[in-house]
């Protein structure tokens, strides 16, 4: 594996179906694979491949985060076994903290992705106008590290407001939230892979108009996209 760090895959073992899309996933500052392993096995049970990745030092900034991402997507569909059951075409990335900043950077510097999501991510960089890649950012309330007024909040104001996007953010919760088994972020973010990486219409219900529960301190959306 040449670009990461290693990592781990998690697929459907059925393939009846046909191929899957697939979603890379890359940890915090200083955090290794297991901070983000829950996503594995819940993402790959509604029909996703999964690599959840470590990175090549643990100190990474955001961007080198970003480019491993898609080094990582690359080998998942060009040389990994798994890769005759992938859709090369329906690709997209996830992270947390400054993972969640490196996906950012990804959907940046790869438009062909179909969705990323960011959990509660962090990067120097607040502007991100020419993102084109439909982006779920999922902040939380008591975030003390990377706060959603100077991350999460300018991240998702500063995103076109054409593009198809939705910013989440978890009430009560803090910057460590993702890295725990969480349903609301399973449901929103699995909402989002089979909509906009699956183009399954379905489940354009959960995500517009605006959800509301208890969970949910805010939620924005442009509700461009339309069943």
């Amino acid at each position: 594996m040449t670009g990461f760090g290693g990592g781990t895959i998690y697929y459907p073992t059925n393939t009846s179906q046909g191929t899957f899309g697939a979603v890379a996933i890359a940890p915090g500052y200083t955090a290794s694979q297991s901070s983000t392993s829950w996503y594995g096995p819940r993402l790959a049970s509604q029909g996703f491949v999964v690599f959840t990745i470590d990175t090549n030092s643990r100190y990474d900034q955001p961007s080198s985060r970003g480019r491993q991402l898609l080094a990582a997507l690359d080998y998942l569909t060009q040389r990994s076994s798994v890769r005759g059951r992938i859709d090369a075409d329906r690709l997209a990335v996830m992270g947390h903290s400054m993972g969640g900043g490196g996906s950012l950077e990804a959907a940046s510097d790869r438009p062909s992705l179909q969705a990323a999501i960011p959990l509660t991510p962090w990067n120097t960089d607040k502007t991100w106008y020419e993102v084109t890649v439909p982006t779920m950012i999922i902040g939380a309330e008591d975030d003390s590290i990377a706060p959603v007024r100077s991350h999460s909040e300018p991240f998702y104001e500063s995103l076109p407001r054409s593009l198809d996007k939705a910013y989440l953010e978890l009430n009560n919760a803090s910057h460590f939230a993702p890295n725990y088994s969480n349903t609301t972020i399973a449901k929103y973010s699995i909402s989002w892979l089979k909509l906009f990486v699956d183009n399954d219409t379905r489940y354009h219900q959960f995500l517009c108009p605006a959800p509301r529960a208890w969970e949910i301190e805010e939620y924005r959306e442009t509700c461009n996209y339309t069943p």
